[in-house]
C-alpha cells in the first residue's frame, strides 16, 4: 500500500468561464467538485494506475463531508483521514477557455489544535506498518508546527519507508534536513530553497541539503533529475498545453508508481513526464488523459547518464 499524506485537504472547485476578465461579471459555463489537495490527487492518479492507495490528513465540517463521501466514489483509494473541528478548506480553479489560463484561489485551511496534530501523529504511525512508500504533500495548515515533515520524514525512515516530499518554504527546508528519499520541487520553489536560479546548480545543492534524491519540476521543459543513480533530463515531445493544475502531483504519482514497479530512474522520469503532460489536457486535477498518457510513454526523451558504481 502506498500511502499519501495531504495535511491542508482540500474540496477542490473548477469554473470554466468564456473569457476571465477583471473587474466584470462571468457566466460559469461548467462546474466540477474533486476531493483535493496534492496528495489526494496523488492518490487518485495511482489509483487509476492500479495501485493499491490510501489517503491521509485532516477533514472537518460541511466541506469536509463532501470531500469523504466522494473519495468513497473513487475505486482504489482508502479513506484514513483524522476528523477535526475546524473546516476543510476550498481551492477554486478559474480556467479561461479563451486562453487555457488558470486563475488559483486558495484558502488556508482549518486551525489544527495540539490535540488534533496528537491524534494525526498516532493515526500515521498505525498506517505506517502496512505502507510501502509514501508521499508527503502540500502546505501545512494553521496550527500544524513548521517542521511537521520533517518529524514525519524521520518516522517513516526509521521503520525502512521511502518517503517522497512535496511541499515548499520554509517546511521543505527543515523537511529536507530530516533526509527524505525523494523531493520534487517545482523550479521557484527550488530557487526559494537554494537561492540559485541554475536549475542543475539548484537539483544538485538541494540533495546536498539532505535529499536522497532531487527531482525539479521545470514546467513544459520536462523533469531534471538528480539521485545517487546519476543525473537525467526527462522532456515532452511538444510543448505541454492546457490546465496545469495537478501536473506535479501527477509527475509525484508516477515517480511513486515507478518506485512501486522497481523501475530503473529513467523509466520512472518518462512515467512521470507522461502523466503530467496528460494531466495538463484533463480538465480537472487529480485525473489525465489516459490515450495521451500512453502516446507520450513512448515519445518523453530522456537524458543523462548513471554514475559509475
Amino acid at each position: 500500500m502506498i500511502l499519501t499524506v495531504t495535511l491542508n485537504t482540500a474540496l477542490d472547485i473548477t469554473y470554466r468561464v468564456r473569457s476571465l476578465r477583471p473587474h466584470a461579471s462571468h457566466r460559469v459555463s461548467e462546474v466540477t467538485e474533486r476531493p483535493g489537495g496534492k496528495g489526494v490527487n496523488v492518490a487518485r492518479v495511482l489509483a487509476a494506475l492500479g495501485h493499491e492507495v490510501t489517503v491521509t490528513g485532516f477533514t472537518g465540517g460541511a466541506t469536509g463531508r463532501v470531500v469523504r463521501e466522494q473519495l468513497a466514489a473513487v475505486a482504489g483509494v482508502a479513506d484514513a483521514l483524522v476528523p477535526v473541528s475546524g473546516t476543510t478548506r476550498r481551492t477554486i480553479a478559474v480556467v479561461d477557455d479563451r486562453t487555457g489560463d488558470t486563475t488559483q484561489l486558495n484558502e488556508p485551511g482549518p486551525v489544527i489544535t495540539p490535540a488534533e496534530w496528537s491524534a494525526f501523529q498516532d493515526a500515521y504511525a498505525g498506517l505506517l506498518a502496512s505502507a510501502s512508500a509514501v508521499a508527503l504533500c502540500g502546505s501545512l495548515p494553521p496550527g500544524v508546527p513548521v517542521g511537521a515533515y520533517a518529524g514525519l520524514v524521520r518516522t517513516a525512515r526509521s521503520r525502512g519507508i521511502p518517503v517522497l516530499l512535496d511541499t515548499s518554504g520554509e517546511p521543505l527546508r527543515r523537511g529536507v534536513a530530516a533526509r527524505p528519499d525523494i523531493i520534487k520541487p517545482n523550479a521557484d520553489e527550488l530557487a526559494e530553497l537554494t537561492g540559485s536560479h541554475e536549475p542543475l546548480r539548484a537539483t544538485q545543492d538541494a540533495r546536498r541539503r539532505g535529499a536522497g534524491a532531487v527531482v525539479a519540476s521545470l514546467g513544459p521543459e520536462g523533469l531534471l533529475a538528480v539521485t545517487r543513480d546519476g543525473r537525467w533530463r526527462a522532456t515532452p515531445p511538444l510543448p505541454v498545453r492546457g490546465n496545469p493544475t495537478g501536473a506535479g502531483d501527477s509527475a509525484v504519482a508516477g515517480l511513486l508508481s515507478g518506485l512501486a514497479d522497481h523501475l530503473p530512474w529513467p523509466d520512472r522520469l518518462t512515467r512521470a513526464t507522461a502523466l503530467s503532460a496528460a494531466t495538463a489536457q484533463s480538465p480537472v486535477a487529480g485525473e489525465f488523459d489516459r490515450g495521451v498518457y500512453e502516446e507520450l510513454l513512448q515519445r518523453v526523451a530522456v537524458s543523462g547518464e548513471a554514475d559509475a558504481a
